[in-house]
């Protein structure tokens, strides 16, 4: 059941997110990216985003960002993937979306940064239209948001101060 989406409460004034976007099924892709660019820039971020050919790729170039990303003052913030598969007549599409569920939650763990999962495998055209195209319903607003609130998750982990340990 698809919820509104809600108003984010994390801001990330002067933060640095990333953004990998598959160009495969670019038309569901790209509205993704526009919301999830629009939400952080209102939050206060700097985004930058790096295209890849398709979902399967995604998960390679978001290691190598977390892999290059070691000094905590210019670390990124999170890293957001945005990636649109269609089932087809054959078991492709579902290898893939596991493929790449799998390798994201093994970078955000390896490299402790917040991975934000925004890649989908849909059976019809019509559910990417609602989930991807749409302003109540985006997903790509819903990754910004996960991406906005796990950035102060871990800003809270790290800051000495504020947790106790």
């Amino acid at each position: 059941m698809l919820k509104k989406i809600a108003k984010p409460s994390a801001r990330a004034k002067g933060a640095t997110f990333a953004i990998v976007a598959s160009k495969y099924n670019g038309r569901y892709v790209d509205a993704m990216l526009k919301a999830a660019q629009h939400e952080l820039k209102k939050a206060g971020a700097k985004v930058q985003v790096l295209r890849v050919p398709g979902a399967f790729e995604i998960p390679a170039a978001a290691a190598a960002l977390a892999a290059c990303n070691p000094q905590p003052a210019k670390r990124t913030a999170a890293i957001i993937c945005l990636g649109v598969i269609f089932q087809g007549q054959t078991s492709h599409a579902d290898h893939i979306g596991w493929g790449v569920t799998h390798a994201l939650a093994g970078i955000q763990v390896e490299h402790k940064i917040p991975v934000i999962h925004g890649v989908f495998v849909f059976t019809k055209e019509e559910h990417a239209k609602v989930r991807c195209l749409g302003k109540t319903h985006n997903r790509g607003t819903e990754a910004a948001h996960t991406a906005l609130e796990m950035a102060a998750v871990m800003r809270k982990i790290s800051d000495s101060e504020s947790w106790p340990g």
